[in-house]
């Protein structure tokens, strides 16, 4: 027993460790980004990112929710084109709004997440001629409370995987 309990103790110290460590060195700022080669026309992958509605069409948090609240308001694919959702815990509720569009180049959406806390992140769709094709960069930029700093890892390993999701999603849409 008190071998466990050392270990115990040995894994409870580290772990304080890595947090005060993470919470004094990490950066409070967060950026993910991945991309992905589209064998499609910038115009045509265009026609799935240039609104809320078509963001929405591959984007993955849609499937966590299959009774999610979804409300559009604005003109879709023009500045101000906004979406809100209200769903369970895993979507939470919040609001997205597009803030900038370049045609054929750049879509940038505002995010104010409400539940299950509340925060603000940015993000942008770029695309960019890849010989015949299409490259789509897909980037999120957010602040961390001190408390979430420890995550960060955590964090950028469950947005990649989101980010690849979605992005593979849009890939198949696109090259239909």
């Amino acid at each position: 027993m008190k071998k466990f309990l050392k270990i115990l103790g040995v894994i409870l110290g580290i772990f304080v460790a890595y947090c005060l460590i993470a919470i004094l060195f990490f950066d409070s700022h967060y950026h993910g980004e991945k991309s992905i080669v589209i064998n499609a026309t910038q115009e045509k992958v265009w026609q799935n990112v240039n609104s809320m509605r078509a963001i929405n069409s591959w984007s993955p948090w849609m499937k966590l929710d299959k009774n999610l609240v979804k409300t559009y308001k604005g003109n879709s694919g023009v500045v101000g084109d906004f979406f809100a959702w209200k769903g369970n815990d895993e979507v939470g509720e919040g609001e997205q709004e597009i803030t900038r569009i370049e045609p054929n180049q750049l879509v940038t959406t505002k995010m104010h997440f409400i539940k299950p806390f509340e925060d603000y992140a940015t993000s942008n769709i770029k695309l960019e001629p890849a010989g015949n094709d299409t490259k789509v960069t897909w980037d999120i930029d957010f602040d961390c409370t001190t408390i979430m700093k420890p995550m960060k890892p955590v964090l950028d390993r469950q947005m990649m995987s989101t980010f690849d999701e979605g992005l593979n999603d849009l890939k198949t849409l696109s090259e239909k």
